[in-house]
Order: C-alpha cells, then sequence, then structure tokens
C-alpha cells in the first residue's frame, strides 16, 4: 500500500473527521489492513478566511507548500489536504512537490457533472471566500452547469466560525439547513457539501436535496490511490462514489 500525507489542521476536527471515514471505509481484521497515513496536524496555518476576505494576515500558500515539502521528505507517495478553501493554494502545493497532489475540488466537480442534468443547477454550500476566489466556477466552467451559493453568507461564515469555535451546535445546523432549503427552492436540488467544517454536520442537510460531500470524495480518492488493487480494502457505502478518480489523480501528478 502507499502512504499518503494529510495537509491538516484547517480544521483540526475536519482533519480527524477525515481519518475516521477512512478507516470506517476501509475492510481491516488488523491494524495492518488500515491505510498509512502521515498527519500533518498544522494548526498554525494562516488563516484562509482572513487572507482571502479580509485581505489581512500571512499567504497560506508558503506555509501549504512548506508542509508538503516536509511530508514527501518523510516518503509519503502522495498527498491530500481536506480543506475546500485551502484549495486556492494548490498550485503552490503542486510546485513544491514532485508526488500526486489528489485534488478534492476537481474530484468532486466530476462527480457532481455526474448527478446533474445538462444545464441544471449545483448548490454550493461553503466559506464565502469559495465563491470570492471562484475557486468551483473554474472547475466548472464548460461543464453547461450553473453554480448557485448561499443568499446569506453573512450566516454560513457565522456558522463556519462557531463550528471552529465549538464544534457541533444548533445555530450551525439551523444556518446549514436554512442555506440547503434556500437552494433547492432556487432550483438546486444537487448540493456540494464544500466545506469541511459543514461535514461535521452533514445531517443537517434535507433529506430531499441530493447532496454529497466533498471529504468523502476525497476519502475514497485516499483509499484508491493508497491500494490501488483494492484487495478487499473498501467497504461498500452508499455515497461514496468513485468514478473518475483514477484519471484525476493521474491528471495532478
Amino acid at each position: 500500500m502507499k502512504t499518503v500525507g494529510i495537509l491538516g489542521g484547517m480544521g483540526p476536527m475536519a482533519t480527524v473527521l477525515l481519518m475516521q471515514k477512512i478507516m470506517a471505509a476501509t475492510r481491516a481484521g488488523d491494524d495492518a489492513d488500515h491505510l498509512p497515513l502521515l498527519v500533518d496536524q498544522n494548526t498554525q496555518v494562516p488563516s484562509r478566511l482572513a487572507h482571502l476576505l479580509d485581505y489581512a494576515g500571512a499567504d497560506p500558500g508558503p506555509v501549504l507548500a512548506a508542509m508538503a515539502v516536509r511530508l514527501q521528505g518523510a516518503g509519503v507517495d502522495g498527498i491530500a489536504m481536506p480543506c475546500n478553501t485551502a484549495h486556492h493554494y494548490a498550485p503552490a502545493i503542486r510546485a513544491a512537490i514532485s508526488v500526486p497532489f489528489l485534488d478534492m475540488v476537481a474530484l468532486s466537480v466530476a462527480h457532481a457533472t455526474g448527478l446533474a442534468r445538462l444545464g441544471g443547477r449545483i448548490g454550493i454550500l461553503a466559506s464565502p471566500a469559495v465563491r470570492r476566489i471562484g475557486l468551483f466556477d473554474a472547475a466548472f466552467a464548460g461543464t453547461g452547469l450553473t453554480l448557485l451559493y448561499a443568499s446569506d453568507e453573512d450566516a454560513m461564515l457565522a456558522a463556519i466560525r462557531a463550528l471552529k469555535a465549538v464544534g457541533d451546535n444548533d445555530g450551525a445546523r439551523a444556518s446549514l439547513t436554512a442555506a440547503s432549503v434556500d437552494l433547492l427552492t432556487r432550483g438546486a436540488a444537487v448540493q456540494m457539501i464544500a466545506c469541511t467544517e459543514f461535514s461535521l454536520i452533514s445531517g443537517a442537510i434535507p433529506a430531499q436535496v441530493i447532496a454529497f460531500d466533498t471529504l468523502d470524495i476525497l476519502v475514497q480518492a485516499i483509499i484508491a490511490f493508497a491500494n490501488p488493487t483494492g484487495a478487499g480494502q473498501e467497504k461498500a457505502t452508499q455515497n461514496s462514489p468513485k468514478s473518475g478518480a483514477e484519471a484525476l489523480l493521474s491528471s495532478s501528478t
């Protein structure tokens, strides 16, 4: 099996959730059956929200690149990052390493295009920074799909900050539910949970929404990359598709 390095700490609980999901999706009879991971839980990565929304604070790019270099030096075969917004700095990470970078954004866009009808609408449940930098807009260009974002971005930002500060809470859940309902009424039946803080409360999405979590897409990509032969490793999960993963992983090297 290959070893995957994780650029973590953005936020810490989201990184832990990624690891839990990987273990839960792996069929294991002993320790050695689990995937080898090297996790840099760096809580000191400069704030992505401050840098992108407030135009304040240090650039996270060089810090993320340095983390990736350290992980590569420690012997990882590929690198993943469970933070959607931080994928804005993926070019700096790729430029610093020679191992593959497992691109959660590209993988999630490939999955979304398989769910939505041509000309359809995709709802993005994410930090306002994601809309401002056009992270998914660029990735969806040419797909024929229209992206919709939550109308109340202040509520989304407040929910993210509350999740970072106190974890799962009723206020954040209410905000996520309201945002999802808003997107649904505007025609976005397919929605992406595109903030790993929201991954912590994904159960707040109404049942009638066709929702998927970008973190789950990354989990399946990590499993496919680390153990490409399968060999009885992966458990079958209803919401864990792998279509297009191998091609995207190859193109991200």
